[in-house]
């Protein structure tokens, strides 16, 4: 028997909490004066997980897990927690500035721009090879670079006069 399917329902039950935690952290926000900007990307950004996640239950299920980078993908989700911790009521799936807000930079954010993205980049491709899935991790990497592309550049643009304000928040 293999733990992927395994893996697989643990990696849907996150992603699901997850959206959870965006909505709710999505809707403080907004009560709070916040404005969603470059939403026209969004169906881009979740199609493309839905559909990666789909492809893992319709390709991996069965197969056998590959430790090392079981390994890798767990050391990401653990990133990735660190990123939600740093921003707790901040983090969300969509781009939300709220007037009067800085930006964080403590955490994560004091070594990298992007963190949540870097964690996502790395966690399209190692989930896949885990579960000896190249092609998936190739071309899912390929369509999730493309996406970030529109995302960072629009995320940067509405953020871009706080960058230069950012303080230890």
């Amino acid at each position: 028997m293999t733990l992927a399917p395994v893996v697989l329902a643990l990696v849907t039950a996150q992603r699901l909490a997850e959206l959870l935690i965006a909505r709710a952290n999505t809707g403080a926000l907004l009560r709070r004066g916040g404005v969603e900007v470059a939403a026209r990307h969004y169906p881009a950004i979740v199609a493309t997980h839905a559909a990666w996640l789909v492809s893992l239950w319709l390709f991996g299920w069965a197969r056998p897990v590959t430790p090392g980078w079981i390994l890798v993908f767990v050391l990401l989700q653990l990133m990735r927690g660190w990123v939600l911790l740093t921003l707790r009521g901040r983090w969300t799936t969509r781009i939300i500035v709220v007037p009067g807000e800085t930006l964080v930079a403590r955490g994560p954010y004091r070594l990298l721009r992007h963190p949540n993205y870097a964690v996502v980049v790395g966690e399209i491709a190692a989930l896949p090879l885990a579960l000896g899935l190249p092609v998936v991790a190739l071309v899912f990497s390929c369509v999730n670079a493309a996406v970030l592309l529109v995302r960072i550049r629009a995320e940067d643009r509405a953020l871009g006069e706080r960058r230069s304000d950012a303080r230890i928040t």
